[in-house]
């Protein structure tokens, strides 16, 4: 039997937590997360952009022409 979330559930669930945090703490941890998801989306290009760059250094032909 699946678990599904209805309006009047997903209500109280969010009352419970401004409750239990509070209106101030609740922001900071929304700062706080959409912080970590972007230094996260960050380092993620940031690797790609690296395999890219070390990809584009292999298929290079050395300088300098092959030794004869």
């Amino acid at each position: 039997m699946p678990f599904r979330l209805g309006g009047p559930e997903l209500i109280i669930i969010l009352a419970i937590i401004l409750l239990i945090f509070g209106v101030g703490r609740i922001g900071k941890i929304g700062g706080e997360l959409g912080k970590g998801i972007k230094e996260f989306r960050k380092g993620l290009q940031g690797d790609d952009a690296k395999t890219a760059e070390a990809q584009d250094a292999n298929k290079k032909p050395p300088e300098g022409g092959a030794p004869a």
